[in-house]
């Protein structure tokens, strides 16, 4: 067979695909992440309000070691930062634990410092964060969060 003969025989090969092919498949795409993606936004909150249980517990338990030690919690104006240096506002904590009770205090997931006061709201001492606008109030994502609320969620 000579050259001309062979090209016509030659089955033609696909330049790629059409924008109507393409279309489609990024819209299927689109539709499945809008599903999956919405879920897993909700966990992100999720994980990030137990995370600052988490951090409250570790800070209470510190509390609880400076109050063996020095009779009473931290007043607000000496705050949680009563756990990393000694204060030197008063009351002045006489038996202060020599470097400290915690090495550094933990930050909110959102990035914000933690908030404290005494007395609390239903205890000895509140332990709380305004959520992810550092604000006080809101709703969802933005919603202040105490240290007592776990306690309640669980009854």
């Amino acid at each position: 067979m000579n050259k001309s003969v062979q090209a016509i025989y030659r089955p033609r090969l696909q330049q790629g695909f059409s924008f109507i092919e393409i279309m489609v498949v990024l819209i299927i795409i689109g539709i499945m992440a809008a599903a999956v993606g919405g879920k897993f936004l909700g966990k992100a909150d999720e994980a990030r309000v137990k995370q600052a249980y988490s951090d409250f517990s570790t800070i209470e338990g510190q509390l609880k070691l400076y109050r063996l030690d020095n009779y009473r919690y931290p007043t607000t104006e000496q705050g949680l930062q009563a756990l990393v240096e000694k204060p030197s506002i008063d009351p002045v904590p006489r038996q202060w634990q020599n470097g400290g009770y915690l090495d550094a205090l933990p930050i909110d997931p959102w990035g914000n410092a933690y908030l404290y006061s005494t007395p609390g709201e239903k205890g000895d001492y509140d332990i709380y964060t305004y959520g992810a606008d550092g604000v006080a109030g809101g709703i969802e994502q933005d919603k202040d969060i105490y240290s007592w609320e776990r306690f309640e969620a669980n009854k």
